[in-house]
């Protein structure tokens, strides 16, 4: 089992719960941080960011954690969602480079709907208008009459 550093004390406590149960998951596959690396789309530095509290974790590698200690995703990705709520931007540790495997996407829409509800509506959306422009090339009166 590997031995951990401390979390920061800056960290928020969903994101200290988060990163507790992933370093939980980690260490229950028995894989170093390279083997991890191989088996996901994440390398061994963005690892070592996650699992240190330095750098929050995406949902992907969350994900990609579970897949691979074959475990279930959801009450963690449910941990992943309220601690994406706290967790500090920019991280807590000292600035790194940024992770070029993985590069989350942040859409804020009001009332704290989720970008899930968001791209649905998006979705809707759309295919209302399409509808209404099929309709009307339908009913408009067609020229040459």
């Amino acid at each position: 089992m590997t031995r951990w550093r401390p979390l920061p004390e800056t960290l928020p406590r969903e994101a200290r719960h988060l990163v507790g149960r992933l370093r939980g998951l980690k260490d229950r596959t028995g894989l170093s941080l390279a083997e991890l690396a191989r088996r996901t789309a994440y390398s061994k530095s963005s690892w070592q960011r996650y699992l240190s509290g330095a750098k929050q974790p995406p949902r992907g590698a969350v994900q990609a954690l579970c897949r691979v200690a074959e475990v279930e995703q959801g009450r963690l990705l449910a941990l992943w969602e309220l601690a994406d709520q706290t967790w500090p931007h920019g991280g807590t540790g000292a600035p790194g480079p940024p992770d070029t495997e993985a590069v989350p996407v942040r859409v804020t829409v009001a009332g704290g709907v989720g970008y899930r509800r968001w791209r649905a509506a998006a979705l809707v959306s759309f295919a209302v208008i399409a509808l209404l422009a099929l309709w009307l090339l339908w009913t408009l009166p067609r020229g040459g009459g």
